[in-house]
Parts: structure tokens; C-alpha cells; sequence
């Protein structure tokens, strides 16, 4: 992977060229900062060749939904994917239209019905109206923030009928002990969402630990989950 972001064989890699580079793991911004301040040891914005290979580890941690953490380094997994596309549905390439949506429809009208309940505007439900479902599950906020980061797809800070039902598929197997992925798997991607699609005004990867709190074009996991709000249904 090092000489497709070190052209100039310097042995080093820019931030910029790295944040390219890593964004075709399908992984979320909120992940591949995480992934860039764990590499790069001395902040200063560019990673040596060990540095990078750090960083590749991590991106295949998170693609098998392991912890983004040093401690995961030793763990044994399958070397990491990236796929040539700048669509952020086409996550392993595998996301086309062939791929049967795990959402099965008995479980999808269930959480229509709770979509439908919740009053959406304009077929949307705001991050506000999706909160107290999301806390009433119990689990813990650093879990419902990737889901939702997971599921708002386009990165509106909204959720359709679709990403809904993707929040709750994910949700549910949480609450059944199953790990929730650090990306969306493509079997997970509605079919009405697998069209390659421009994101207008998504955030480029900032890998500085300084500038992670920028504002994001998706809402905060952490800000729409941090107050407790009782539930309203």
C-alpha cells in the first residue's frame, strides 16, 4: 500500500495524501480520526513507514469489529480492503444491487410502524426524534453514536424510512450481544441507497486530534445522545 501514498519514495506520509487514501476503507471519519491520532505518535501530521503500517493495521481491526486500539495491534486479522470508489456506499465493493438487504420485510414493517409513530417531516425523522428510541434500548452511548453514524448514510443528520430500519437492525443485534461494525456491511446498505451518490459538503478527513471537533455534516453521535431524554411513545 506505502508507494500508492508515497510517490516520492521519501518513506514518509502526508496527512492529506493519507486521508485520501485511508477514506477508500469505507470507515467513518469519526473512525479514521481515531485511527490517524493512535498512528501518528508525535502529532505531527505525518507517519513514517512503520507509523503507516500501524494505521493499516487498525483500518483491519475495524473492518472485522475489533476495538481501534493499540491493544488490538497483535490480534490476528485479515489484511485490510479499499476499494477505488469515492462513493461512500460502495464500502467493499460488494454493495450492488444483486446483494439481498438483511433487513427482512416481517421485521421491516415493525419498524415502520415505528418510524410512522415518531411523526417524521417530509418522510425524514430529525436526530432529536430518533434519540429517546435510540437510549431506551439501554445500551451505551459510544455503541448508539456508531449506530447512527452507521446508519445516516447520506449524512444529513437525518434518517429515512430506510436508514431507520438500519438503526433498528442494529440496535436489535446489539441488544442480542452481537458487535455492531465499525462499517456498514454492504448486505446492510438499503437497496435504495446503492446508487453511487455525491455528498455535498461532506467533511474531508481531519487527522489532527485538534481539529476532530469541527462541525460534521452528520449530527454528533456523541451530541445527539448526550442528554437523556425520556421516551416520548
Amino acid at each position: 500500500f506505502l508507494p500508492q501514498v508515497d510517490s516520492a519514495n521519501s518513506g514518509r506520509v502526508l496527512a492529506s495524501d493519507a486521508a485520501v487514501f485511508l477514506k477508500k476503507s469505507g470507515l467513518t471519519d469519526l473512525v479514521l480520526g481515531k485511527i490517524w491520532d493512535l498512528a501518528d505518535t508525535d502529532g505531527k501530521g505525518i507517519l513514517n513507514k512503520q507509523e503507516f503500517f500501524v494505521a493499516l493495521r487498525l483500518v483491519a481491526c475495524a473492518q472485522n469489529g475489533l476495538d481501534v486500539s493499540l491493544s488490538s495491534l497483535n490480534l490476528p486479522v485479515p489484511p485490510p480492503r479499499f476499494t477505488d470508489t469515492s462513493s461512500p456506499l460502495l464500502l467493499s465493493g460488494t454493495a450492488s444491487s444483486d446483494v439481498p438487504w438483511a433487513v427482512k420485510l416481517e421485521d421491516k414493517a415493525k419498524y415502520d410502524a415505528i418510524f410512522d409513530s415518531l411523526n417524521p417531516v417530509n418522510g425524514l425523522l430529525s436526530g432529536d426524534k430518533v434519540k429517546p428510541v435510540l437510549l431506551n434500548s439501554k445500551l451505551p452511548v459510544d455503541i448508539l453514536g456508531r449506530v447512527w453514524e452507521l446508519s445516516d448514510i447520506d449524512r444529513d443528520g437525518m434518517l429515512d424510512r430506510d436508514e431507520f430500519a438500519v438503526a433498528m437492525f442494529l440496535v436489535y443485534c446489539a441488544l442480542e450481544k452481537e458487535p455492531v461494525p465499525m462499517s456498514l456491511p454492504a448486505a446492510l446498505v438499503p437497496p435504495s441507497k446503492r446508487k453511487p451518490i455525491s455528498v455535498p459538503g461532506a467533511m474531508p478527513l481531519i487527522p489532527s486530534s485538534t481539529s476532530t471537533k469541527e462541525p460534521h455534516q452528520s449530527l454528533p453521535p456523541v451530541g445527539i445522545l448526550a442528554a437523556k431524554a425520556p421516551l416520548t411513545q
